[in-house]
């Protein structure tokens, strides 16, 4: 006898795999979501997360990111800072006996109501199984996993969070691949995920910095999309290289920056001399964020010295963190990521495609340099000055009867109208300020859309 067509519907509603939350677009280039709109990534890295804050703080966490307009939280079950002989703030570890054969039901009941929370917030859990020091030759110590025992657990996460909409899987955890071992525990990690939710979950690598995912794993099947970590070891560091990197590669996959310079991290604090005192701020966030999105990026990840470590005064500090995180959560660079959001979700930002053929005069190089990004129809344009220097664009690839020209301020998400003519000549645009900080946002676009001005909706 075969089984009805409303048998048939019962089914599929109630197989959990049939809704994935997040999937990757035909062109290849961006994330949509299950309704078929694109997903834009922002990201924030609260690596400690699971192991640091208790419920009540993480619920205080989540919530501000969600506020602000993060889509993604960056989390890792088995922590970096003694995630594995340091209790979490319930007092319980993650394995016992450190065997990844056996995880701590107790410890794995607090992530849930983490990510249960998020999900309840709309935000996407980007998941790291282990830091890379658990599966890495680099640290010199004996390793906690094997690929039997890499695939075990894994598959333990993936059937745990099968039926939850909101998890990317994220392997890697800052590391590199460097021998096969390496490799196969990676490959093992990703088989496991896969046997233990379906397959209903994308899976990126998040590599040690600077460094790209593509260079190890880009053809893998398991690979939905390639992550990179342009890092923290200078001012004015170009990430828009490792995006235009990943956008040239085939088979085509959507690419972001999973780790740039964090705010208030010591500046090159891995190299000999460096100072201290010398940290990064909002302003060095905001470049990373422009410079790589307009590179091709489908989105971009934020970090805080304090946030990622979950840093308070009952902690030791790492990387000189001096503020404790649940302060840090509301400076300037966390606003501006929002604001960051707004604007590439006020104008249909996946149609956008890095091109710096508009740009016929203007800093090509340097902590200045200008970055363009048109739309495949040619309706519309952005490009990023980070320092408020004059540039001059080719307006005639600009499709529309009308041109209308937007400075967006980047700093506090503000827009400015500054014309709406039939002219398609060669422009020279002069930001309103300039200077170091003094970073300013322009959109060319056809009039004829009458979109509203970015942050007014």
């Amino acid at each position: 006898m075969k089984p009805t067509l409303t048998f048939l519907l019962l089914i599929i509603c109630l197989n959990p795999l049939q809704s994935q939350p997040l999937r990757v677009s035909e062109s290849g280039r961006y994330l949509i979501n299950p309704d078929g709109t694109p997903f834009f990534y922002l990201g924030d890295t609260a690596w400690e997360l699971f192991h640091r804050l208790d419920m009540d703080q993480a619920e205080s966490y989540l919530q501000n990111r969600s506020d602000k307009g993060f889509t993604v939280i960056q989390a890792v079950v088995l922590a970096q800072l003694g995630g594995l002989t340091d209790p979490n703030a319930n007092g319980d570890l993650p394995l016992v006996n450190q065997d990844p054969t056996k995880p701590n039901k107790d410890y794995f009941e607090h992530v849930d109501a983490i990510v249960e929370k998020a999900e309840s917030l709309g935000l996407i859990m980007g998941m790291l199984p282990s830091w890379g020091s658990y599966w890495s030759s680099t640290n010199g110590k004996e390793l906690l996993f094997t690929p039997e025992t890499a695939r075990g657990f894994a598959q333990y996460l993936g059937k745990r969070y099968r039926d939850h909409d909101n998890i990317i899987w994220i392997l890697g955890g800052d590391e590199n691949i460097n021998n096969e071992q390496e490799k196969d525990i990676i490959e093992a990690m990703a088989e496991g995920l896969e046997a233990g939710d379906g397959g209903s979950h994308l899976i990126t690598f998040h590599p040690r910095g600077p460094g790209r995912s593509s260079d190890y794993f880009h053809e893998a099947d398991w690979l939905d999309f390639n992550m990179y970590q342009s890092s923290h070891g200078a001012h004015d560091h170009d990430n828009g290289f490792y995006a235009e990197h990943d956008y040239q590669l085939k088979p085509t996959k959507p690419t972001l920056d999973g780790e740039p310079r964090y705010e208030l991290i010591p500046a090159g604090f891995y190299n000999k001399g460096a100072s201290p005192m010398d940290l990064f701020t909002d302003y060095d966030c905001r470049q990373a964020a422009y410079w790589s999105v307009l590179a091709g990026a489908c989105g971009h990840t934020y970090g805080h010295n304090s946030i990622w470590q979950m840093w308070s005064s009952g902690n030791n500090p790492v990387l000189d963190a001096r503020i404790p995180w649940d302060q840090a959560i509301d400076h300037p660079g966390s606003w501006q990521m929002g604001y960051l959001a707004e604007l590439f979700l006020a104008r249909p930002f996946h149609k956008l495609q890095p091109d710096q053929s508009l740009l016929l005069s203007g800093p090509s190089s340097g902590g200045a340099k200008i970055r363009c990004s048109l739309a495949e129809d040619g309706r519309f344009a952005i490009c990023y000055s980070p320092r408020g220097e004059s540039f001059t664009l080719d307006q005639s690839k600009i499709n529309g009867t009308k041109l209308k020209g937007i400075w967006y301020d980047p700093r506090y998400g503000i827009a400015h109208e500054i014309h709406n003519g039939n002219t398609h000549g060669i422009q020279t645009y002069t930001p309103p300020t300039s200077g170091k900080g003094n970073d300013w946002v322009l959109i060319i676009e056809n009039g004829d859309l009458d979109l509203p001005l970015p942050g007014t909706q």
